[in-house]
C-alpha cells in the first residue's frame, strides 16, 4: 500500500504543476496559488491515510492453532 501511497500523491503533485501552468493568464496568483495548495493538501492527506489504513497488519501474525475435537 505504500507504493499506491506514493504514486497517488505523485500523480496529484503533477496535477498541481499542470493546474498551476494552465491558469498562468486565467487567474491572480494568490487565486492560482490556493487552488495548488488545496491539491497539494488533499495529494498529503490521501498519501498518508492510504499508508496509515492501508497497511496490513495481519499479515505479520502467524495463524491460530486450531484442534478438531472428536
Amino acid at each position: 500500500m505504500e507504493i499506491a501511497a506514493i504514486v497517488f500523491v505523485v500523480l496529484l503533485i503533477a496535477v498541481a504543476a499542470i493546474t498551476f501552468f494552465v491558469l498562468k493568464r486565467a487567474l491572480k496568483m494568490a487565486i492560482r496559488a490556493a487552488i495548488v495548495a488545496l491539491i497539494l493538501l488533499i495529494a498529503l492527506v490521501g498519501g498518508v491515510s492510504l499508508w496509515w489504513f492501508g497497511a496490513d497488519t495481519t499479515a505479520d501474525k502467524s495463524p491460530a492453532n486450531i484442534k478438531k475435537s472428536r
